[in-house]
């Protein structure tokens, strides 16, 4: 058996709540799931849930898809409090 194939069988499937967390991009509480559950360290949660992804390609993508979303959303709403700040120096200088 190679290092991959033992690495699979080795690694123990992720709860739902981890998965769904993962689904949503939320990586971190996936994280905070995973060490909760199996009561063990943070880089082993981080270990697991890390294997986990690299064997599923698909959950992984989702994965990306979800957190370059929520970028995007952050540079949204980053753009409209720089724009609101700028109109409010222009108000404000007027007066």
């Amino acid at each position: 058996m190679d290092d991959a194939n033992r690495k699979t069988s080795a690694s123990p499937s992720m709860s739902a709540a981890a998965v769904s967390a993962l689904r949503r991009g939320n990586k971190i509480d996936a994280i905070k799931i995973v060490r909760e559950e199996r009561n063990i360290g943070l880089k082993e949660a981080k270990d697991a849930v890390e294997d986990y992804l690299r064997n599923d390609p698909a959950l992984q993508s989702s994965l990306a898809a979800s957190q370059a979303n929520a970028k995007r959303a952050a540079l949204r709403w980053l753009a409209v409090l720089v724009g609101l700040a700028i109109l409010a120096y222009y108000f404000l200088t007027r007066l």
